[in-house]
């Protein structure tokens, strides 16, 4: 897509538009349980006027971050418009219809509401929960049909916009690489659910293997409807668990990990960290996305503990209070840097290059 006086106009006008959806939809939802399940209307802290403010700048912030990249070139400019509509709008009713099984469960505090016939040996015992009060967890086709809409809706339109904050230091990293072809290069998306990151990075890197893991069959049986249903070159995806990946030693140029680590306990996400280091390449770039921590974005510390109130998130209070730059240096990587956008925070690190004796 070429750039025109009208282009960034149109972007502005789709987050605004997308936004004001996202608000208006929880706000009408709030409505409705107060009304019908006000037993579940969760106990929140009031968000003071000045943290308002804040978020908006910071929105704003991450959507100019968004068009400036592109304008740059990281990415396409097609990427800043792109997402499945159509199957969105027919998906749209069910959020709706699912709504009252979701505030039943935070009523009940029910929160290992899993399909029938689920194998607990399959997983480990921290992902058998319903996350965000889920309806089945992450383990079915109904759950990974909503899924998307879903974020997108909690973020007011902005979750592919901090997914694609990996895409400009990806970039960067990959540069050690820059004597091979761009086929060449293998990325790994480590807990790819439905593949949205695994969209963002292909349009980034067309020619380049990538590889998508993930624990539930049914987010990945979504991410390939996705991704492997057109004329793009084919992602491979994996059921697997990202503290033991089925993958070599050495064997990958990039990796990346996004929105993972909150609902982890801390030695499974010492565990991922640790499994990324070892599947890199020395001189491979691992890029870790996940939110905010209190450490880094303390204006925020409201809405981190709201989110842990609203939405099922057994291991959210620890996550924000983790030093994950300590736990990227404890599995060996080094270069780390941090930086904020909005809701999320990106965290780069390289694995060291073995000197040559």
């Amino acid at each position: 897509m070429a750039t025109t006086p009208f282009s960034k106009l149109a972007y502005q006008t789709l987050q605004q538009g997308k936004g004001l959806a996202g608000l208006v939809h929880k706000d009408l939802s709030t409505r409705l349980m107060s009304l019908v399940a006000p037993e579940a209307v969760p106990s929140t802290e009031s968000v003071p006027p000045e943290m308002l403010n804040t978020l908006r700048a910071a929105m704003a912030k991450l959507e100019e971050r968004d068009w400036a990249d592109a304008e740059q070139g990281v990415y396409p400019q097609e990427l800043l418009f792109d997402a499945p509509w159509l199957e969105w709008a027919r998906t749209y009713p069910m959020v709706w219809l699912d709504l009252p099984s979701t505030w039943s469960r935070r009523k009940q505090r029910n929160v290992r509401d899993l399909p029938e016939g689920t194998d607990p040996s399959l997983y480990p015992d921290y992902y058998l929960q319903n996350f965000h009060h889920q309806t089945d967890g992450y383990l079915s086709d109904h759950s990974a049909g909503l899924y998307d809409l879903q974020v997108e809706i909690l973020f007011n339109g902005t979750a592919d916009a901090m997914r694609r904050r990996v895409l400009a230091p990806l970039k960067r990293g990959l540069r050690h690489f820059s004597d091979r072809s761009p086929a060449s290069l293998r990325i790994l998306d480590v807990a790819t659910g439905t593949g949205r990151t695994l969209h963002q990075i292909r349009g980034a890197f067309a020619h380049a293997e990538l590889i998508g893991i993930d624990l539930s069959e049914a987010y990945l049986r979504q991410a390939n409807r996705w991704l492997n249903g057109g004329t793009s070159p084919l992602v491979e995806l994996l059921r697997a668990n990202g503290e033991r990946l089925p993958l070599a030693d050495d064997g990958l140029q990039a990796v990346t990990c996004v929105f993972l680590l909150h609902e982890l306990p801390g030695e499974a996400r010492q565990n991922v960290l640790n499994e990324a280091w070892r599947v890199l390449e020395p001189g491979g770039t691992f890029v870790l996305a996940d939110s905010v921590q209190i450490n880094d974005s303390p204006e925020f510390g409201v809405a981190m503990e709201n989110f842990r109130r609203v939405f099922h998130e057994p291991y959210y209070r620890d996550y924000i209070s983790d030093d994950i730059p300590a736990r990227l240096a404890s599995a060996g990587f080094e270069a780390i840097k941090g930086e904020s956008h909005f809701m999320t925070r990106v965290w780069t690190a390289r694995k060291p290059v073995v000197s040559a004796l």
